[in-house]
C-alpha cells in the first residue's frame, strides 16, 4: 500500500467541526469504575471522581462525549442508575461478562461531564429494549418539569434538564455479538420510529443511526443502504466504527490505513447520496465517526483475560470487572456525508 499527501494553504475543503475532537466512554473495564470514578482514592473528590483523571481530560478540551456505550448500552436499563445509590440494583453486564453496580448513572455522569466542560452525547438501548424506554429516558434527561419522568429527575436533585441534543439510536446493531442484534430493515424501522418520537419532543435533536461496526462486516455497505431506506428523512447522522492494529509491525503499511479509512468514508458518503436520490429526500444525512482508536498492543493479553472470564462465568458470576481498558476515550468525527 502506498500513500501520497500534498499540503497547500489554498486547498481548503471546509471548516473543521470542533466535534471532530470529541470522545467516547462506556462501562467497560476500568473506564468508569477506578477510571474516572474511584471513591477512597487519594485523588477522589467529594463525589468520588478522580481529580487527577479529570484534570487530564480537561486539558484535552473535549467538546462532546458519547455515553454510556458501546456494547454495554444494548442491554442497559437506565432506570437502574438513578435515585439513592443504596437502592440501586446490581445487574449482570452481558456485554463485558461482568457485574454492573449502577453507582454511576446518568446524573452522576452529567455531573462529571459538567466538571470536565464536556457536552453529553447519549445512547439509547435499542437492543434489548425499544421506543418506549428510549422516550422515557429522553423525558427524564431533557424535560424541565411537571411530568412523571421530569419530576422524578427533580426529586433526584437535578431541577433543570440537561438539554442533550445528540442521541445515538443504539450501538452496532449490525453485529451478531450485540445484545438484541437485528437485521437492517428491522433495525431501520425501529430507529425511524424512535427518531420521529425524539424529534416530536424536540425538533433540534440530532439523531445518529447505526452504520456498520466496521468495513469488514459481511453486510457492509448493504447495511447502510437498507437502514437509511427505512429512516433517511428522520435521522441526521449515520455512524462509522473502526479500530486500527499493527500486529504485523509493518509501520508504513499501518500509516497507509488512512487511505483505507478514506475509502470507508467515501463509500458511506456515496451510499447516503444514493438513498437521498432514490427517496427524493430534501434533507441531508451526515457521517458520525463515533468510535475509532488504536487497539492492538495488548490484544493477546485481552484474549487471555476473556478466556479466564468465560471460565469464571461458567461456574459463577462472582467476579469483578477485569482491570483493562483498551480505549477509554475514542474521538468521534461528525462530518458531512
Amino acid at each position: 500500500m502506498k500513500a501520497r499527501i500534498a499540503v497547500h494553504r489554498d486547498f481548503m475543503i471546509s471548516d473543521i467541526d470542533q466535534r471532530l475532537y470529541s470522545a467516547f466512554i462506556e462501562h467497560m473495564g476500568r473506564a468508569i469504575y477506578s477510571g474516572i470514578y474511584e471513591p477512597g482514592h487519594p485523588e477522589a473528590d467529594e463525589q468520588g471522581f478522580r481529580k487527577d483523571v479529570l484534570k487530564f481530560v480537561q486539558d484535552l478540551k473535549i467538546p462532546a462525549i458519547r455515553y454510556p456505550g458501546g456494547n454495554f448500552v444494548s442491554a442497559y436499563r437506565w432506570e437502574d442508575g438513578i435515585g439513592p445509590r443504596e437502592n440501586r440494583p446490581v445487574r449482570l453486564d452481558l456485554a463485558w461478562r461482568s457485574k454492573e453496580s449502577n453507582q454511576i448513572g446518568i446524573n452522576e455522569f452529567a455531573d462529571w461531564s459538567e466538571k470536565a466542560g464536556i457536552e453529553m452525547m447519549l445512547a439509547v438501548n435499542l437492543g434489548s429494549r425499544g421506543l418506549e424506554d428510549a422516550r422515557n429516558f429522553l423525558e427524564y434527561v431533557n424535560f424541565p418539569s411537571d411530568t412523571a419522568w421530569s419530576d422524578l429527575r427533580r426529586s433526584h436533585g437535578r431541577n433543570d434538564g440537561y438539554d442533550v441534543k445528540m442521541w445515538c439510536l443504539g450501538n452496532e446493531m449490525d453485529g451478531p455479538w450485540q445484545i438484541g442484534h437485528k437485521v437492517a430493515t428491522e433495525y431501520g424501522r425501529l430507529a425511524n420510529e424512535t427518531a420521529k418520537a425524539f424529534k416530536g419532543f424536540d425538533s433540534q435533536i440530532e439523531a445518529i443511526v447505526c452504520g456498520s461496526s466496521n468495513d469488514e462486516m459481511a453486510t457492509y455497505p448493504e447495511w447502510e443502504r437498507e437502514v437509511l431506506e427505512e429512516c433517511y428523512e428522520n435521522v441526521d447522522y449515520i455512524s462509522l466504527h473502526k479500530y486500527f492494529g499493527n500486529s504485523s509491525k509493518d509501520t508504513l503499511n499501518y500509516f497507509g490505513k488512512v487511505v483505507e479509512t478514506g475509502r470507508y468514508i467515501q463509500t458511506i458518503a456515496g451510499t447516503i447520496d444514493y438513498v437521498k436520490a432514490k427517496k427524493r429526500a430534501k434533507n441531508d444525512v451526515h457521517i458520525c465517526f463515533d468510535e475509532w482508536n488504536v487497539w492492538y498492543h495488548i490484544r493477546e493479553d485481552d484474549r487471555r483475560r476473556w478466556r479466564r472470564m468465560r471460565e469464571l462465568m461458567s461456574s459463577a458470576w462472582s467476579f469483578r470487572p477485569t482491570p483493562f481498558q483498551p480505549a477509554s476515550f475514542c474521538p468521534i468525527t461528525c462530518s458531512s456525508g
